[in-house]
């Protein structure tokens, strides 16, 4: 979440008013409108949160504990904080806990521990809850619901309360959605008691791998990692053609490694890129486009990807770091795609970077920080050795602990690692809602089947034809990822539209994949997209003018899946060296015209007809082939030749 005042201590607008971060993350960020406890409340939920992380810390260094138990625990401490940070509504009051979500709190509480005090009774009449078992489970699943909708948004509630109804109502639905129909105790029973409910696979997740690399984040946070990878990526890229949208690109990609909401990422980084950006002359609704679109890209960048990850590996039963590293790739044509665009609109503009005596030097800044990199080098070298992200995150943990006192001020005082457990509680307790409700859509299509029906309609809709295929599929995960925190979007449009893919022969992972990034499209898709929409209340720009602009920077993004499920040797699927090279280059040069395609730009203005050949020579070098390889490299080689000529033309004593 956000955090580090420090970090946009010098940040303004254009006009020399201080922008209210508060404002901007709570307008768009639903997990930061918590409340602001003081005295022995604030302490108690202090003190909550703490224990939360520091039971997580322990189970993954020294044993988990049974599945179910671990999720009940892990849900358990959830709810607590939810009902006692989070009010039920916006005119509620914002300085203390009222009686009732106490209340809430314990009821919501015991149902949880109700699955760890009765394990073995429960396991014994297995199939045969009794009326306890069942009023447990209704009480639980009602007060999950209402949490998620506290701390998240309606969306995802109401389609567990649809999912419920649906379940129920069997009968009654069209022939194409019809099914038998379930009475509530099974129902009931199903979602509470079952192995597919909200105690599955998604919470199994959360309890375990997520929890610990979001807590592994907020330790790297409170040793100052943040104002770190800032500093680095001015140090870098400050100096270049319109530096600081480049900073923006970089910072917000390493902060994505680390974070876990795009909305936060913008908040966090863009409180600092997006003014230095329009202090260099970059357009208001440009600077809020490119920190938006750099954002949410740090969903797809490992090793976090919003915890996606971690659910894709255990879906495909392979080894997480399998599918880190089958995600870099996209992930760096992602932001080489933004890249060379806000390089084209720089140029254009005559836009210059920050003179290099106003930068922090690099090699001071290395030598007194640089060990912060450490941790994350340490998690790769485990995960890489075959160690489980669960301990990779614990020994990441520990390392980051002992290396912040090479430094004063990156050292973790009890007092700050205190602070630091705290934040890592609060900054889960998001993800393990939506884990937990996003269970009911998984049982709902477990019990009745509906996923096969859905991919069984995208097939037929399209004809069977792949490329069909993939736009419904395009359409579809951003449909239902609207609106959906990072988590549960992968989770459902995995189960609901993945498997239409699946049914063509796509490989597992590069259907995962393709879902999963344009699921996270929403985030930048009109008229629902929030990182964008985070980015303009910072920019004081127009909010659908910076949604329309990010989409526009973001369409490498949105072709970058179909590079893949066409050529799946990016993700290193049947990887061999010299087609890898090849389809990585021409990815590359295809990502570079696309980019001059969109902006409209390349040494010198460019016409509609040579933008147009552009883009059709960026899908000659997307597109796998050898034919359509050539085709795009004589078009690439064309508008460099022209473009060249055109800039000499209309600057003759300019240098290159």
């Amino acid at each position: 979440m956000v955090s580090d005042k420090d970090l946009v201590t010098d940040a303004a607008t254009a006009e020399g008013g201080v922008i209210d971060i508060d404002e901007i993350v709570k307008k768009y960020d639903t997990e930061a409108r918590y409340r602001s406890l003081k005295g022995w409340q604030a302490m108690l939920v202090s003190a909550i949160a703490v224990a939360m992380s520091v039971f997580h810390f322990y189970t993954a260094g020294f044993g988990l504990l049974d599945a179910a138990k671990q999720g009940a625990v892990h849900l358990s401490f959830t709810l607590v904080l939810v009902f006692l940070l989070y009010p039920v509504s916006s005119k509620s009051s914002k300085d203390r806990i009222p009686w009732y979500d106490v209340l809430f709190a314990i009821g919501a509480a015991y149902g949880c521990m109700y699955i760890v005090l009765n394990f073995e009774a429960l396991g014994a009449r297995s199939g045969l809850p009794t009326t306890m078992d069942l009023t447990m489970g209704f009480m639980t699943m009602a007060l999950l619901l209402e949490a998620t909708r506290r701390i998240s948004n309606p969306v995802l509630p109401t389609l567990a309360v649809l999912s419920l109804l649906y379940c129920y109502f069997g009968r009654s639905m069209p022939s194409i959605l019809a099914h038998r129909g379930f009475s509530i105790p099974r129902i009931v029973n199903h979602m509470y008691l079952g192995t597919e409910g909200i105690f599955g696979v998604p919470l199994g997740v959360s309890s375990t791998f997520v929890f610990m690399f979001i807590l592994f984040g907020s330790v790297l946070e409170k040793t100052g990692m943040g104002r770190f990878i800032i500093d680095l990526s001015m140090a870098l890229a400050g100096w270049s053609t319109g530096g600081p949208a480049k900073v923006a690109v970089l910072s917000s990609g390493l902060m994505g490694t680390i974070s876990g909401s795009s909305v936060a990422n913008v908040c966090t980084t863009g409180m600092f890129t997006i003014p230095l950006m329009k202090s260099v002359g970059y357009r208001p609704h440009f600077a809020g486009a490119v920190e938006a679109v750099a954002s949410t890209g740090g969903q797809i960048m490992p090793p976090v990807m919003g915890a996606a990850a971690f659910i894709m590996a255990q879906m495909l039963g392979i080894p997480y770091i399998e599918v880190a590293i089958a995600a870099i790739v996209p992930a760096l044509l992602y932001y080489g795609g933004v890249l060379v665009q806000v390089h084209l609109e720089a140029t254009r503009l005559g836009l210059k970077g920050i003179p290099r005596d106003q930068l922090p030097p690099i090699w001071p800044l290395l030598r007194s920080q640089g060990f912060l990199l450490i941790p994350l080098v340490v998690i790769i070298y485990f995960l890489l050795a075959g160690y489980t992200p669960l301990k990779a995150a614990f020994n990441g943990i520990v390392v980051s602990y002992v290396l912040s006192f090479l430094n004063k001020q990156t050292m973790l005082t009890p007092k700050r690692l205190m602070e630091a457990f705290e934040a890592g509680a609060r900054g889960a307790i998001g993800v393990a809602c939506a884990c937990a409700t996003v269970g009911i859509v998984v049982g709902m299509a477990t019990l009745t089947g509906l996923a096969l029906r859905v991919a069984g309609t995208i097939i037929a809709l399209s004809g069977g034809k792949l490329l069909s295929t993939l736009i419904l599929a395009m359409c579809s995960s951003i449909l239902l990822g609207t609106g959906l925190p990072t988590t549960a979007n992968f989770i459902i449009t995995s189960m609901m539209v993945a498997p239409s893919l699946l049914q063509l022969g796509v490989p597992a992972l590069a259907a995962y994949m393709f879902v999963f990034y344009f699921g996270i499209a929403a985030d930048l898709s009109p008229p629902v997209a929030l990182a964008a929409y985070a980015g303009a209340g910072i920019a004081g720009s127009d909010p659908m003018k910076t949604g329309f602009t990010a989409f526009k920077l973001a369409l490498a993004g949105f072709l970058v899946p179909y590079i893949y499920v066409y050529n799946p040797i990016l993700l290193l699927i049947d990887y061999h060296p010299l087609p890898f090279a090849q389809a990585v280059a021409t990815a590359v040069m295809g990502i570079f015209l696309l980019g001059m395609s969109t902006i409209g730009f390349y040494k010198a203005e460019m016409s509609v007809p040579f933008r147009a050949l552009a883009m059709a020579g960026a899908f000659g070098l997307l597109i796998p082939g050898t034919k359509s390889d050539l085709f795009g490299l004589a078009v690439l080689i064309t508008v460099h030749l022209w473009q060249t000529a055109k800039a000499k033309k209309a600057r003759p004593t300019a240098g290159e």
